[in-house]
Order: C-alpha cells, then structure tokens, then sequence
C-alpha cells in the first residue's frame, strides 16, 4: 500500500532527477508506504495524472523548476478536480521564492522553501498523524552528512540507459547575481571517503556517465584531486564524466592530472558569462581575465577535455557590441563549443535589482527570458535568440568543422550574426532545417552573400558532408566534383563516446 508519490516532470528521460532520488532516500520509517516516479515533457498532463491516480495515494510531492512549472500547474489542476481529497505538496527552486506571484502556490496545500531532503518526510508524518501543519514550509539548515545517500535508488535501467547526477559538495561562495546560487552562504563538501564509496558502487553496477552538479568543482584543489584521482583508476571501463569549473582557477595539482585522462572521457562546463569588466562588477562576477584566457588555452592545449563555455547575452550594461567582442575572444581561445545563452530573471536571483536602472524588461512567464533592456531593444534581443539557435546548429553541433572557419574568417561574432540574419530572412525557421538543407542555405549564403571562391567552399562543404556520413553526393558535387578532402579523424573516434563531443574530435 502506497499513501505517498514523489513525482516530477524531466526535461528528457536521458534525465534522471537527482533531487527526487534524495527526497525517497530520507523517507525514513515513511520509505515503504512511497513511490517515486518520474515523467517527461513529452507526455500530456492528462496522461501523467492517469498514472498518479493509479494508486490511493493520499500525498503527492512534486519537484518543481523552471522547465516544468507550467506543465506541473496544469497536472496538480487536473488532480484537484478529480480527487480534492490528495494532498498536494510542492518544492524545488522555481516555488522557493515569489511565492505569492504563483499559481501553483495557490493550487499547493503545502510549499516547502528551500532544500527538503528531509523536511518532506517530516511534513508527511504531520499529514498522516492527521495534524495541522502551516501550509508554508520552511526547511531548517541541513547537515549534508547526516542524510541518506540518493545513489541506491537509480535504478538498473537508469545506470543502463541514463546520465547520472551526482554531487560531491552543495552551495557556491561566488555571488553572481544572475544564478540562484549567489543565495547561498558558501560551499559545503559531504564526505569523500564515503562519496567515494558510492561512485564505486555505481561503477561496479554498469555506470559510465556521471555529471557533477556542484557549481564549483575546482573550488578546493585537494578534493578535487582526489576525485579525479579515483576517475582515473577507472578509466579502462570507459567512463564519461562532466564537471563545471571555475575558469580563473587551475592550481598545479590539477594541472598535473588533467593530462593524463584519456579522450572522450572528460567534459568541462565553463562558465565566462562576459568578459566586460564593468559588467562582471555590476552582477558582482570575480573573474580574473588574464587567468581565464591562459587557462582555456591550456586546457585545449594539454588536455583531451571537451570545453563547454558559457556567454550570456542580455546582462544589464552591455550591448551588442560589447558581446561580440567577448563572443571573438572566446572563439579565439578553442573551446569546442560557445554556448550562447539569453539572460533570464530566476525568481529570487539579486539580477532583479538592476530592473529600474537599465529598464530591464522580462517574460512573465517561465523562462522568464530578457525581452529588453536600455541597452538593447526588443529586436535585438530577438536576433540573439536566432543567433544562438543557428550557432547551436551549426557551430557547437561539430559538424562543420572545415566550413565553419571559412564562414567565421577573422570577424566571427559579424560574420555569423550576418549568416543568421539571412537565414531567418530566407527560411523563416529556427528549427526543424533538415542537415541537407542546411548545407544547400550554407552554401548559397557563402557564394552570394560572403562571394568566396566556389572551389574552397565546395571543397569544404563535401568534406563535411562526408564528416557527416550523409548518404548520396550532394547536388553541388554533381555538377562540379571538388578534390577529394580527407575523412576527419573523429571517423577512428571510440564508438562509445557521445556523438556530439565525437565530433569535434
């Protein structure tokens, strides 16, 4: 008999909810009489109340954030209407802060604020007890090594089929106004012998991806070194492991060890954000620029590391020019991909109060993206959103890796807001470009809009054609066959390494 579901709606089931596994772990007594499950975007808010509803649960929980806040109202509506009597109760950083702005709020019997590891088992035994708890609750400081380990509960399929979220430390003692993070007071580590423990037991069950969530890796270069140094002696069983790092700080002890990890099975999220000074002051960002710059490249130059970095456009005091010429310097420094990111305003972040100030104007509604500010108009705005798109599609995706330097020559951040200007104009799509058509467009764009040499960008484009293993000869290459190019060297690529990191190999 189950009285409790936790339950919450992923992005994608590659997804497994690390949050959720946390709540089921620290049940205590409660743990038997619950059940854990988990949905995707993809289903309908009818189908996945269908499945709630299967069991006589008399509690259900639901994790909430920004990805599935909408789809979450509108399931906890359904389930109002078909059974009033299931208690609702709702967490999670999207219902942690502004909470009276909310409809899901209103909809809640109870809202937790802030970490429930254990603060929903404890309402749940007020619930049953048949007491009256406050309907607002507020969880109490945790002490991260007194609670049950969230590792035992993925289950086979998931370490079979899915990417494991895992943390060795909780908290940030960086301040970025634009993260939900500067909330907190530091960076609190749990325990590595016995973390230790629990990433070998995943890895004696079958798993091989693991992506850190800890918001600073790097912070302490000992523990760091540490965890690293027990990746190592494992590697042999093809592991793939995801850190984000802070970029202005790499001590020797890490620079030492990076080296020695294979390829494929490093990847690095890195966090720029801008390299305007006085924007990095005005969100109180600590960067220092030099190390950054030195610190990218050496890591491209030393190390296999698949490099992630991070810009975000849409920051109060900085224009388009200003980006661009933060989007040039971090081209010029490698990474193999640049995400390009818009500002949103997370419900409690401090960004909030350069709102009056650069006349910062945002959705209401998630994500609650930038839709303008002093700084850079609505229409601006929008052809940052394109850009971002087509640079997704085309820069970070690997697969134009002879094109692309052509594309981009010596003015990057120009040369391709030029090509996504023109693509919209052309297609009037962001998405759903089948990759053949998307070679057509690149090289019309490059022959009539940029004029270069029709030999080199057929040359190029078959290359990456065959880079592509497209089947069939492109239409171009009937008419005029260009020298033949060599296959890239991420065809020898191990055929376990994810397809987009394999790429840019």
């Amino acid at each position: 008999m189950k009285d409790i579901t936790l339950a919450t709606i992923n992005a994608r089931y590659i997804h497994a909810s690390l949050g959720l596994r946390y709540l089921f772990a620290n049940m205590g007594e409660l743990q038997p009489r619950t059940l854990l499950q988990e949905f995707t975007l993809e289903q309908r808010p009818e189908d996945i109340v269908e499945l709630l509803l299967r069991d006589e649960v008399k509690i259900i929980g639901f994790g909430v954030y920004i990805w599935n806040v909408l789809e979450t109202t509108d399931v906890m509506r359904f389930i109002k209407i078909l059974r009033p009597d299931i208690q609702l109760v709702i967490g999670g950083p999207e219902v942690s802060y502004e909470l009276d702005e909310q409809p899901i709020c209103k909809l809640a019997d109870f809202v937790i604020t802030g970490a429930a590891d254990t603060a929903f088992a404890e309402l749940c035994e007020e619930i049953l007890r048949g007491d009256k708890p406050s309907k607002l609750v507020s969880s109490l400081p945790i002490q991260l090594d007194s609670l049950a380990s969230p590792y035992p509960w993925y289950s086979d399929e998931d370490v079979a089929h899915r990417v494991l979220y895992v943390e060795a430390s909780r908290g940030c003692p960086f301040k970025c106004e634009f993260c939900l993070s500067s909330l907190d007071k530091s960076a609190v580590a749990f325990d590595l012998p016995h973390f230790l423990d629990q990433m070998q037991q995943l890895i004696d069950r079958g798993a091989r991806q693991f992506k850190f969530v800890d918001r600073t890796f790097n912070l302490k270069a000992e523990t760091s070194r540490q965890i690293l140094e027990f990746f190592l002696t494992q590697m042999d069983k093809g592991l793939f492991l995801h850190f984000e790092l802070i970029p202005d700080r790499l001590p020797e002890v890490l620079l030492n060890i990076l080296p020695r990890f294979p390829p494929n099975s490093l990847q690095f999220e890195i966090g720029i954000q801008s390299f305007n000074a006085e924007v990095q002051k005005r969100i109180s960002r600590r960067q220092q620029h030099e190390r950054t710059c030195t610190n990218l490249v050496w890591l491209r130059e030393n190390t296999t590391a698949h490099v992630h970095a991070d810009l975000i456009f849409g920051l109060p005091g900085e224009d388009l020019h200003s980006f661009g010429e933060g989007f040039d310097l971090l081209y010029s420094l490698g990474p193999q991909e640049i995400q390009v990111g818009i500002l949103k305003r997370l419900r409690g972040t401090p960004i909030a109060r350069h709102t009056a100030e650069y006349d910062m104007r945002y959705q209401a509604t998630p994500p609650y993206r930038i839709l303008a500010h002093k700084d850079a108009n609505f229409d601006t705005i929008q052809r940052m959103v394109r850009f971002a798109r087509y640079w997704d599609l085309i820069g970070n995706s690997g697969r134009f890796p002879s094109t692309l330097p052509t594309l981009l020559g010596d003015s990057p951040f120009v040369r391709f807001m030029g090509l996504s200007d023109w693509l919209f104009k052309t297609t009037a799509q962001t998405h759903r470009i089948a990759l053949p058509k998307l070679f057509e467009l690149l090289r019309t764009h490059l022959l009539t809009e940029l004029q270069l040499d029709m030999d080199t960008v057929h040359e190029q484009l078959l290359s990456d054609h065959k880079h592509n293993r497209l089947k069939g000869v492109p239409a171009f290459a009937r008419q005029q066959q260009p020298s033949a190019a060599a296959i890239d060297a991420s065809r020898q690529a191990e055929a376990a390494t994810a397809q987009r990191q394999r790429r840019h190999l």
